[in-house]
């Protein structure tokens, strides 16, 4: 399986716009594409505006699909007014426990 930790910061005092944003987009990835197996969002305690996406897919193509979804896309919109800094780690899973 392939693997995203995807690491967003956001501008000061948009936590709420970021989840409102985001939180449906994970949501619909995992109960809507076959082969998205995990979306999970999390936020960093020591790092105020700072948020990491945890995505499994079955390969790198059902990335790409996924971003090609209406969820995604109707997400990103939003983003791109509230992230001011983006970074991926690409991973493959050896195991899931």
């Amino acid at each position: 399986m392939y693997c995203i930790i995807v690491k967003n910061v956001v501008k000061p005092g948009t936590r709420e716009a970021y989840l409102e944003a985001m939180l449906p987009n994970a949501k619909a990835s995992v109960a809507n594409e076959e082969d998205c197996h995990v979306f999970d969002i999390i936020e960093a305690q020591e790092e105020q505006g700072t948020f990491y996406l945890y995505e499994i897919y079955t390969d790198k193509a059902a990335l790409a699909t996924h971003k090609l979804t209406d969820h995604y896309l109707s997400s990103r919109k939003l983003l791109s007014e509230l992230v001011v800094e983006t970074s991926v780690i690409r991973a493959d899973v050896l195991a899931r426990n």
